[in-house]
């Protein structure tokens, strides 16, 4: 009994610690969230269109931090349009996976554009990383969408990083591809992991990232927020 006393003291001590460390958490967020309210509001009239994106996009991280999604996507969204007229991608796609976030009716049809984005433009091969995780993470076990999510990290990372990011992003992927493997195959030597890859057809690019594209179309259906054939015309090499 005395024991039980003792962990059930420790574990509500614990427990109010971690209320105590969110709402100081959430108190940093919201005094973040007024000073960049606060400079939107005072940013002239003929600022840049990209310098008010740039703070919606920050406004709108913070407040998915603080579980305000709907507040969230109201403040980003608009941003998105401003970031693909400047050709800023990056930003395009860290946007999309905040409204991805906020949770909103919109989300997962921004969480397909962002991946479209990301794997079509060569941007920081981290962020496409983040973007196609998501899919692992909120597909079935049995999901054939998530090994080749999976795989198109490891091949982005193959192909687009360099020095350290490319060590650390490969090790990362390769981990998230062998965790797909074994939850959704039971796969646990690299025997049947070959066997798997060969099976899911997920060694050629020219395989798996038609079905990819498949992945994108389920999640955005018909809300797509800009002209992809247009957008590819635009770029050096189409």
């Amino acid at each position: 009994m005395k024991n039980f006393d003792i962990n059930s003291t420790q574990l509500a001590d614990l427990a109010a610690d971690s209320v105590t460390s969110r709402a100081a958490e959430d108190a940093a967020l919201e005094s973040h969230l007024a000073a960049l309210e606060e400079e939107l509001a005072t940013l002239a009239r003929s600022a840049k269109p990209k310098d008010r994106a740039n703070l919606q996009l920050q406004i709108a991280r913070t407040l998915v931090g603080l579980e305000r999604g709907a507040d969230a996507w109201e403040s980003g969204r608009p941003a998105f349009d401003v970031f693909l007229q400047a050709r800023d991608w990056e930003s395009a796609v860290d946007l999309c996976d905040v409204l991805f976030q906020s949770e909103q009716e919109g989300s997962l049809s921004a969480l397909g554009q962002g991946i479209w984005l990301a794997v079509t433009l060569p941007i920081d091969p981290e962020l496409s990383v983040t973007m196609l995780n998501h899919v692992v993470e909120d597909t079935p076990a049995d999901s054939d969408g998530a090994a080749v999510a999976a795989t198109t990290a490891l091949f982005l990372v193959d192909v687009r990083a360099e020095g350290q990011q490319k060590d650390n992003l490969k090790f990362f992927a390769a981990q998230v591809l062998g965790n797909v493997a074994r939850r959704h195959s039971q796969v646990e030597t690299q025997e049947a992991f070959d066997l798997w890859m060969d099976r899911l057809e997920l060694r050629e690019p020219d395989k798996f990232l038609p079905r990819l594209r498949n992945v994108v179309d389920v999640l955005v259906q018909d809300d797509w927020w800009f002209d992809r054939e247009a957008l590819q015309a635009q770029l050096p090499v189409n």
